[in-house]
Parts: structure tokens; C-alpha cells; sequence
């Protein structure tokens, strides 16, 4: 029985070939089966690149930071205090490290959508890249919000707080600790509405489960402004709480309006 040759659009489909990178973004679900380890290897790139990405952006804004720290100091009014030999440059890379982190955010983001990407379909797909944008538009509102309303505040306060009895006079530790950690977290803070909205969208989280657990996500939120705020007063401990707990009852209405109307009527049938 003669053999005849298979074309060639047949042979490329026969084999199931991975996808790369870029192939990932455009076409379907990737249905090539993967071992524990490939996974790993690829996280492994991914995280690789996303080191790279931030050490890059650390050293572009190294050459920059001593204006970001003469913008920082400017609420406070005075130079700053340092108690060590070391602690002026631990402070000047700790802010580095912090500008290098939002240069390269929306890379580090990629990344991991590239990673997640082969699992996904052309409709998941177009959620996430709606939400990339979105995602680093919210984290600077976040860093904006923070620095022109939240820090002038708290600053306020605290300088004025018994000012007949305590003098203020902060150490450079303790001032750019408080600022670059109120910064970054409520800019990341900032980012839990689009990604609830993206995940509502997707089917995976729904606005039901989002308002039966109000009670654990207020203790969440308190465990989270505890660990952001670098003082133990309440004063700005109600500073991180309130805009969460706002964004939280705004990720719930957003979840409302995302949350595909099939599945919400297919959850009222199984009732």
C-alpha cells in the first residue's frame, strides 16, 4: 500500500508546539500539556526578567534620587536627622529602590500576564489587557493620593500633636520609612477595584461572596493598615483604613455591574 506524504499544515497540527511568548498574547488557550517542572522554569524566567526590569529601574532612578528625596523632605520643612554612619545612604537606596519599583511595575505586570496567558482564551485574554493599563493608570492615582491628601494630613497632626510639650524633630529613618510605605501600599491599595472588576468579569469572584465576608475583609483590612503604617497611633492607622475600606465597597459595586448575568442566573437555579 503506497505511502502518501501528509501536507504540511497537517504535520505542524499533528504536533502540538508551545507557545512563545508573544504567540501567548494573540492566540487561544495554549492545550499543550506542561510537567511540574517546565512551570517552574517558566515562572522562573518570568521572575528573572522582573528582577532585571526592577534592577534596571533602581539604577535609572539612583541618578534622580536626591532631587526625589529633596521633593519628599519639603512637607517636614528641614533637613533630617541620622543617628548612623550608614543611614543616609540606606535611606537614599531605600527611595531608589522605591522609584525603580514603579518604573518598572508595568513590566513586571506583563510578565506576569505572559506567564498566565497560554491558559487563557481570546475573551479572557481582552480583560487583561484592558486591565494592564488600568492597573499602573490606578497604582499612580494611588501614589498621587497619598502624597497630596493623606500625607499632608497626617504630617499636619503630627507635627502640631502637643506641640507645647514634644518638639519635632524626625529622624531620616523613620520619615522616608513612613513616606515610601504609605506611598507604595495605598498605590497598590489602589489597584484592588480594577483587578476585582477583571476577576468578576472572568467568573472567578462574584459579588455575593464579596458582601457575605465584609467582617473578615474589615479585620484584613486592619491587619494590613497595621503592617503598612510604619507607627503604632491610630490616627494614621484610620488614615489607611478609610480609603480601603472605600475601595473595598467600591470593588463590590464593580463586581456587581462585571459579574456575567449567565452565571449569576445559572447560581440562582442551583438555589
Amino acid at each position: 500500500m503506497p505511502n502518501h506524504p501528509v501536507p504540511r499544515d497537517q504535520q505542524a497540527t499533528s504536533v502540538p508546539q508551545r507557545y512563545d511568548a508573544w504567540r501567548a498574547l494573540r492566540d487561544d488557550a495554549d492545550d499543550t500539556p506542561l510537567t511540574l517542572f517546565e512551570h517552574l522554569n517558566e515562572l522562573r524566567r518570568r521572575l528573572f526578567r522582573s528582577i532585571i526590569a526592577l534592577v534596571i529601574g533602581v539604577l535609572a532612578s539612583a541618578f534622580f534620587t536626591g532631587e526625589i528625596l529633596r521633593y519628599l523632605i519639603r512637607p517636614y520643612g528641614e533637613e533630617l536627622q541620622v543617628l548612623g554612619p550608614t543611614e543616609s545612604v540606606v535611606m537614599y537606596f531605600r527611595v531608589a529602590l522605591l522609584a525603580g519599583a514603579i518604573l518598572a511595575i508595568p513590566y513586571i505586570t506583563l510578565q506576569l500576564f505572559l506567564f498566565i496567558a497560554p491558559g487563557l482564551n481570546r475573551k479572557e485574554k481582552r480583560w487583561i489587557y484592558l486591565a494592564l493599563p488600568a492597573t499602573t493608570a490606578l497604582f499612580l492615582i494611588g501614589v498621587a493620593f497619598a502624597w497630596f491628601i493623606m500625607i499632608p494630613a497626617a504630617l499636619g497632626f503630627l507635627q502640631d500633636f502637643e506641640s507645647e510639650i514634644f518638639r519635632a524633630q524626625w529622624t531620616a529613618e523613620r520619615y522616608i520609612a513612613f513616606l515610601t510605605s504609605l506611598l507604595f501600599w495605598i498605590g497598590v491599595a489602589f489597584e484592588m477595584p480594577v483587578v476585582v472588576f477583571v476577576l468578576a468579569r472572568l467568573g472567578i469572584v462574584g459579588p455575593q461572596p464579596l458582601l457575605r465576608n465584609w467582617r473578615l475583609a474589615v479585620v484584613l483590612i486592619c491587619i494590613a493598615a497595621a503592617m503598612i503604617t510604619p507607627t503604632v497611633d491610630p490616627f494614621n492607622m484610620l488614615l489607611v483604613i478609610a480609603p480601603l475600606l472605600v475601595l473595598y465597597l467600591l470593588s463590590i459595586g464593580l463586581a456587581m455591574i462585571a459579574y456575567p448575568a449567565a452565571l449569576r442566573t445559572d447560581r440562582r437555579a442551583r438555589r
